[in-house]
């Protein structure tokens, strides 16, 4: 059994101060980081605050950055990391507490973005199938947990809070894409809006980060594609749908 040294940097709501506190905790090959924490806050400091669930690396919930890059704490291991180790809340987001995060703003642009399936027509009896070759052009953007990864590792998020985000923006590439969907046109309405899909400069970040695979930079770009191109063709043929 060997020792950490973690660095935890708290937020006290009250105070409205910042502090670093230091830790020391026993850890094994498999021991991950949010197992680090559920032993500090079990054992050593109880007011300790931070969000987890599944601890599976499918809920999303234990992101936060990790000597100084953004992961889920579930699936980072202690070993695997230099020492000391240092934790903070994800970038870019307001502070509630310690390693919590208010995360409104992204919740407000998820359901602006409507992710989910639009259905205009009847639905037909029986099942919709969905070819493999149609599911491969989504199947990627669909595993996106909202772990909000990207969102911390982003700058133009950074530094301007009203620009949808990489998740966001993948979504409403992962919905368009889907062959069950019929809200197209309402997706490349939003796709459009000022503080959407044009202002992301393509740094690539936010792939860097994705726990998932997901590729939001890539999708974002294969978005600005779609989006050229129909806008092209309603130039070229105004009367076609």
């Amino acid at each position: 059994m060997s020792e950490a040294k973690i660095i935890v940097k708290r937020f006290d709501p009250k105070t409205g101060r910042f502090y670093n506190k230091e830790y020391k905790v026993p850890y094994k090959k498999d021991t991950m980081v949010l197992d680090a924490l559920i032993y500090i806050k079990e054992n050593i400091d109880r007011d300790l605050t931070f969000r987890y669930s599944c601890r599976m690396a499918v809920c999303g919930s234990c992101g936060m950055v990790i000597n100084k890059r953004p992961a889920l704490a579930c699936e980072t291991p202690v070993a695997s990391l230099s020492q000391p180790i240092y934790i903070e809340p994800l970038y870019n987001f307001p502070i509630i507490k310690d390693l919590v995060v208010n995360i409104d703003d992204f919740l407000n642009k998820l359901v602006k973005i409507k992710p989910y399936i639009i259905k205009k027509s009847k639905e037909p009896e029986g099942e919709h199938i969905v070819f493999s070759e149609q599911q491969e052009l989504f199947r990627y953007a669909s595993v996106c947990i909202n772990c909000l990864l990207c969102y911390a590792a982003c700058p133009v998020y950074g530094e301007d809070e009203k620009y949808f985000g990489p998740a966001a923006l993948s979504l409403i590439y992962r919905y368009y894409m889907d062959p069950r969907d019929e809200g197209k046109d309402e997706r490349i309405k939003v796709a459009l809006e000022k503080d959407a899909l044009w202002k992301c400069t393509f740094i690539g970040e936010c792939s860097e980060v994705c726990p998932k695979g997901v590729d939001p930079a890539f999708n974002i770009q294969r978005l600005k594609l779609i989006v050229s191109m129909n806008t092209l063709k309603s130039l070229i043929f105004p009367k076609l749908k």
